[in-house]
């Protein structure tokens, strides 16, 4: 998804906190993250309220935020990395996001930007690259030494990762994609064994449409940074589980959670790192929260239900 504030560049992000996330959080991690036992999968998923039948994505009165980890944890590992999401699973988080976009050759990666410049020590545009290009790359080292040699996965094998070792998947289509693209993704998730453990979101309506019409078994989500006319209409046109809007967008009309909600539809926000927005977003209900700080938000949730 869109960030709040423009990614910093390449050499800003060589910056300490990255090398000290790498040298306290990770060393070791290169080793244990092939051997650790998968986490517990018990974390409270989103439950119905009692004045909606069927919405088994909206959490129950009294419940904690869903907590999603955006990207994994990148502000302690290299975000859309499969050591990223592994740092967010240590961390608690059952449910991570991240970005899928197609290869010269169709194959899915996992990948936020349209270009590998800003995260890997290669050059251009996803799609003008093939997957041995891609799997050639380093996307570890511009974040700190101690991930040299991480590479950009496949969705496959992040799947493959998910299933053997836990967690479920909020995966975001990237830009549009046409039916075909979309297809790919689709059999990834089958093959995999997957689908009841991803929640497909998306900008982009026809690539939702297409993942509805190839798989309806999939739970779909809007992605929005602005708010549309009506909420409500376009999810029920879509066939929608959730409305997945800004924090910025939602202040603007904070009621719309009531009224997706009356129509069984939940509100999942991002990207929201303060505790001073979570004590707010709480208070108004919404279901989940996208953040890049997945640890101290399932720990802060927690606190407040217990």
């Amino acid at each position: 998804m869109r960030e709040a504030q423009p990614p910093a560049a390449r050499s800003r992000r060589r910056r300490t906190v990255g090398l000290v996330a790498g040298a306290t959080v990770v060393a070791g991690l290169a080793t244990a993250f092939v051997v650790a036992a998968p986490p517990s999968e018990s974390a409270p998923r989103p439950a119905a309220r009692a004045t909606v039948a069927a919405s088994p994505w909206m959490r129950a009165a009294g419940a904690p935020l869903t907590v999603i980890a955006h990207r994994g944890a990148p502000s302690a590992a290299p975000e859309n990395t499969l050591v990223s999401d592994e740092v967010a699973r240590r961390g608690g988080a059952v449910w991570i996001e991240n970005d899928v976009q197609p290869s010269k050759d169709g194959v899915p990666y996992i990948l936020h930007d349209t270009t590998v410049d800003r995260t890997t020590d290669g050059t251009g545009p996803i799609r003008s690259l093939t997957s041995e290009q891609l799997d050639a790359l380093d996307a570890g080292s511009w974040f700190a030494p101690a991930y040299a040699g991480t590479r950009v996965p496949t969705l496959a094998a992040q799947l493959a990762d998910l299933r053997e070792r836990g967690g479920k998947l909020l995966l975001e289509i990237k830009g549009r994609h046409s039916r075909a693209e979309v297809d790919r993704i689709v059999r990834e998730v089958r093959e995999q064994d997957m689908a009841d453990r991803v929640f497909v979101q998306s900008f982009d309506i026809p690539s939702l449409r297409y993942a509805h019409e190839l798989a309806p078994e999939l739970p779909l989500g809007l992605l929005r940074g602005t708010l549309d006319a009506d909420p409500v209409a376009l999810a029920r046109e879509l066939d929608l589980a959730a409305y997945n809007v800004s924090d910025a967008a939602l202040a603007t009309r904070p009621q719309l959670v009531g009224d997706l909600h009356a129509a069984g539809v939940a509100v999942n926000v991002w990207t929201v790192d303060a505790p001073a927005r979570w004590k707010a977003l709480d208070a108004l209900g919404v279901d989940g929260v996208i953040t890049n700080r997945p640890t101290e938000l399932g720990g802060w949730s927690s606190g407040r239900t217990s």
